[in-house]
């Protein structure tokens, strides 16, 4: 079990509702390295989702590193998962040196990353 809910009136699509619970259950820790995670029909019959949506998360979560499947003996939380916080962060820091190089300032930085993270996600 995930604990995770979906909200089918929210202003985010399932995927990313699923996606993003997900992420941020591993790069907090909540689920740790090598948890299993449900099956792909286990989770979707869970949040009362259509299997290819719980499909898609799991696809952008392993394309990400934070999770692997293992064949038959299913899905587990990567190792490479709980780096993914650290990798954004330095990818962050990243942002805020190139941003301050072209001469633009911190709240307009922070606006353009806002509208950057509100635009769905690219396959």
């Amino acid at each position: 079990m995930v604990d995770l809910s979906v909200d089918p009136g929210a202003s985010t699509s399932p995927f990313e509702q699923v996606r993003s619970g997900i992420a941020a259950r591993i790069n907090s820790g909540e689920l740790p390295v090598g948890a299993k995670l449900p099956t792909v029909r286990a989770l979707a019959a869970e949040l009362g989702i259509a299997a290819n949506t719980a499909a898609r998360a799991y696809r952008e979560l392993e394309q990400a590193g934070l999770i692997e499947t293992r064949g038959r003996a299913g899905t587990y939380v990567s190792a490479a998962g709980n780096r993914g916080a650290q990798r954004a962060a330095e990818a962050a820091a990243e942002y805020a040196r190139a941003t301050r190089a072209l001469g633009i300032p911190p709240q307009e930085a922070l606006s353009l990353v806002r509208a950057a993270l509100e635009l769905p996600p690219t396959s």
